[in-house]
């Protein structure tokens, strides 16, 4: 029998435990009845060969839910649904509390600089691109470390330990003086960041199936716009506060939602979790969930990926599985797309105060001019990710946004009345930084294709260092010889953008191909082959023929 590798077509050997199939209600298509009965089943382990097979692997790994893995039990869509709702309570909505802590800290600088922090400190402009890559450098050396650790100890302990230390950080930026304070806080703080996403990806993974995870992705990133309102209006506040104590505005700013950010750290202990099956603890005597809920819990969630379970909630990632999963060049095409695609707004973002100030308008009045851009990002964020998961398509879907935003590049660019004309400039740049953003159909991207607990765990921040990878860049793009109409700086991103159109096309067209290819080999074995396959095969992820590539 044969097996596809990225390289061609390989002998595989049999006798050994494979990895799980992952998403079985998102596998594409294949033509034979036990490869339809595999994945279209709603529940793969009827089948006491397959529950077997499975029951085997979560035995050896430990599994932590293996108590509650259950083939027969069943429950009605009103339990599911009631469910769902404690799980968003529970899971969702805390990792959205906690991901305003990150947003608060890694976006204050914004606010920070309107308020004369550059001025302050004896800094131009290029000094602050400086600490801005600094902060990414360091944010992007941090990724695998830190999700390697938060593998190794939960990430129910390893985010909130995290997120108290880096607020500490946060609020020794008060204490700032010159440019090497600003430098060496960037630097710390993005270190201590990093990773921060991929760990709670990898937390909320344990509660929700593929398809729900997108949009629960979807909220994360809508957080990351009601923070910016809302440290818009604090901002508009607290730099007011410039001479209280002796300290300047921008300080009481770093200072108090540094503070903020350490008391969400800290409530990070109460509101996290090991798993659905471990809720009951000091904190929570009554646990959350039921013994049903639990099982509805578990196996709702290993009926839509069995490789859920294969690997225990504190196993370490050894090196060999780091570098399997780093080399696994099937999502590399995602990756790509991460590198490119937020170059645009990552670089205009950190300038809006900056640049409207430039245009005339006042400190405080900039705070709040912030706001409608954030509204409109809210509001397109979701209808685009609701459209993915409507037509269950990525490629096509996301490239709503490179049109829309090349488009008003366009005019930032070649208009002759950019940064000239105050409020058109204002509207069409707070048209562009409103764009439909691509990042959380991207995250539920690489983790439906990873096809393994193992490789999910790595590919998500992998993912998100090759998105700080682009932030280092864009971070550069605007320098001070190019100032004020950055007409270099905006050709640049225009191009940019415009690239990320055949990026995305190719990138459809990659994972089209992969899957033919997986369907051509699976359609030439017997029905014998195709059962011997699936349960003695040495493929693992999504190098398993009996995966397709979502796209």
């Amino acid at each position: 029998m044969k097996s596809e590798s990225n390289s061609g077509t390989v002998e595989v050997s049999s006798g050994d435990k494979a990895l799980a199939v992952v998403s079985h209600a998102e596998v594409e298509s294949s033509s034979s009845s036990f490869a339809e009965s595999w994945h279209s089943s709603q529940n793969p382990f009827l089948d006491a060969h397959v529950e077997k097979y499975y029951r085997d692997i979560y035995t050896d790994c430990s599994y932590e839910c293996l108590g509650r893995f259950d083939p027969d039990i069943k429950w009605s869509e009103k339990e599911e649904k009631n469910i769902l709702k404690k799980i968003d309570w529970r899971v969702a909505l805390p990792a959205c509390f906690m991901f305003a802590a990150l947003q608060i800290d890694r976006g204050n600088l914004q606010q920070a600089v309107a308020d004369n922090l550059l001025e302050d400190l004896g800094m131009s402009t290029n000094d602050y691109n400086t600490g801005m890559q600094l902060f990414y450098a360091a944010f992007t050396i941090a990724e695998v470390p830190s999700q390697m650790l938060s593998k190794r100890i939960g990430p129910d302990r390893f985010v909130p330990c995290q997120m108290v230390a880096w607020s500490i950080v946060a609020i020794a930026q008060a204490a700032m003086s010159n440019r090497a304070g600003f430098f060496a806080t960037r630097f710390f703080l993005g270190l201590l960041e990093g990773g921060f996403i991929a760990d709670l990806v990898l937390w909320l993974s344990y509660f929700y199936t593929s398809k729900e995870l997108t949009l629960r992705l979807s909220w994360f990133w809508t957080t990351l716009s009601v923070v910016q309102i809302v440290t818009a209006l604090l901002a508009f506040a607290i730099l007011r506060m410039r001479g209280v104590g002796g300290l300047t505005g921008w300080q009481w700013l770093l200072l108090l939602e540094g503070l903020l950010t350490f008391f969400i750290g800290l409530s990070g202990f109460y509101l996290m979790v090991a798993s659905a099956v471990q809720t009951k603890n000091w904190l929570h005597p009554k646990g959350w969930f039921s013994e049903r809920e639990e099982k509805i819990v578990v196996n709702r969630i290993l009926r839509d990926d069995p490789s859920k379970g294969d690997m225990n909630n504190r196993q370490t990632l050894t090196l060999r599985k780091l570098w399997a999963a780093l080399t696994d060049f099937d999502l590399w095409p995602v990756y790509a797309i991460g590198l490119i695609a937020y170059i645009p707004t990552q670089t205009l973002a950190p300038y809006l105060t900056l640049n409207l100030k430039q245009l005339g308008f006042s400190t405080f009045n900039v705070q709040l001019l912030s706001i409608p851009y954030n509204v409109l990002h809210i509001v397109l964020l979701l209808l685009i990710t609701k459209l993915s998961e409507l037509f269950n398509d990525r490629s096509f879907v996301c490239l709503l946004a490179p049109v829309y935003s090349t488009f008003l590049l366009g005019f930032i660019r070649w208009w002759s009345g950019s940064m000239v004309q105050a409020w058109p400039t204002y509207v069409i740049t707070t048209l562009f930084l409103g764009q439909p953003y691509i990042h959380a159909i991207c995250v539920s991207w690489v983790s439906r294709n990873s096809n393994s607990i193992k490789t999910r765990s790595i590919s998500s921040a992998a993912y998100n260092m090759f998105v700080q990878l682009g932030s280092i860049a864009a971070s550069q793009i605007y320098r001070a010889d190019d100032k004020p109409k950055y007409h270099r700086g905006n050709t640049q991103l225009f191009f940019i953008s415009l690239a990320l159109i055949p990026l995305l096309l190719l990138t459809k067209a990659y994972y089209v191909y992969r899957n033919k290819r997986k369907d051509e080999i699976w359609n030439s074995f017997s029905e014998d082959e195709k059962k011997d396959y699936v349960f003695t095969t040495k493929d693992q992820g999504n190098h398993r023929l009996d995966f397709r590539f979502v796209h």
